[in-house]
């Protein structure tokens, strides 16, 4: 059993800057998928960013050259650092750990708690 822990959420003016961390309680290193998904009120939880065990990412549109995720295997930990903010960032992130090989997730699907993002106009 995994637990995945974010923190570094909070409240920041439009164009200002957070970097959410997630760490694990145990080895990331078996999770060849991890990523950052966030829920709006009223919304469907969509995909922010994703990175593989090999350091490949992929970022929905809508963040593409703003975010940039990046994993640490040695310290269990993925990050999100969230640059040029806006209001429609908003949002409560959560962390994602799986293994997948194409759309296929084999074996346990791990979220986190969720840390709110609350970005001001």
């Amino acid at each position: 059993q995994v637990q995945l822990v974010e923190s570094g959420g909070g409240l920041v003016q439009a164009g200002g800057s957070l970097r959410l961390s997630c760490a694990a309680s145990g080895s990331i290193f078996r999770f060849n998928a991890m990523g950052w998904y966030r829920q709006a009120p009223g919304k469907q939880r969509d995909m922010v960013a994703t990175i593989t065990s090999g350091g490949i990412t992929n970022y929905a549109d809508s963040v593409k050259g703003r975010f940039t995720i990046s994993r640490d295997n040695a310290k269990n930990t993925v990050y999100l650092q969230m640059n040029s903010l806006n209001p429609e960032d908003t949002a409560v992130y959560y962390c994602n750990a799986r293994r997948q090989f194409g759309t296929v997730v084999v074996g346990s699907d791990y979220w986190g708690q969720g840390t709110q993002v609350t970005v001001s106009s």
